[in-house]
This record gives structure tokens, sequence and C-alpha cells, in this order.
């Protein structure tokens, strides 16, 4: 009897394995702890990257924009100019 249950115990045992490397998992209790820190640093980075990117982008767009809207405003203004009464 303790010999079934071993079997079928290992037989379990190795379907969850296959079908753990089938899928990809991983249990994260079984990372390496210099792995996780790692994956910790790198994502760090990456956020510090991201942050970067978007005001370096949000800073030129405010760049951009500013010089079309100067530009817009003196041609409306330069417009204006010809519809002003004469002599105003």
């Amino acid at each position: 009897m303790d010999v079934a249950r071993t079997e079928a115990a290992d037989a379990e045992l190795a379907r969850m394995i296959e079908r753990r490397s089938r899928k990809g998992e991983v249990d994260p209790d079984e990372l390496e702890p210099f792995y996780m820190e790692s994956v910790r640093r790198y994502n760090a980075h990456r956020r510090e990257e991201m942050r970067a990117a978007w005001c370096e982008h949000h800073q030129g767009q405010a760049v951009r924009l500013r010089a079309v809207l100067e530009f817009l405003i003196r041609e409306h203004e330069r417009n204006a100019e010809k519809y002003l009464p004469k002599g105003a």
C-alpha cells in the first residue's frame, strides 16, 4: 500500500512539474534572492528612464507649441490691423 501511494505521489508530482514547465509558471518563492534584486534594480532603472523620457517629451512639446501659438498670435494681430478703421 505504501508503494502504491509513493508511486501515485511521484506520478502526480511529475505531472505537476511537466504542466508548470509547459506553461512557464514559476513560483515566486523559488526565485533566487539575487535574481529578485536584479529584477527590482532593472524595474527601477526602467521607471527612471521612462520618467526622464516623458519629462523631455513634455518640455519639447511645450517649446514647439509655444512657437506655433506665438506665430498664430502675430498672424491674427496683423490680420486684425487690416480691419481696423482708418486712423485708429
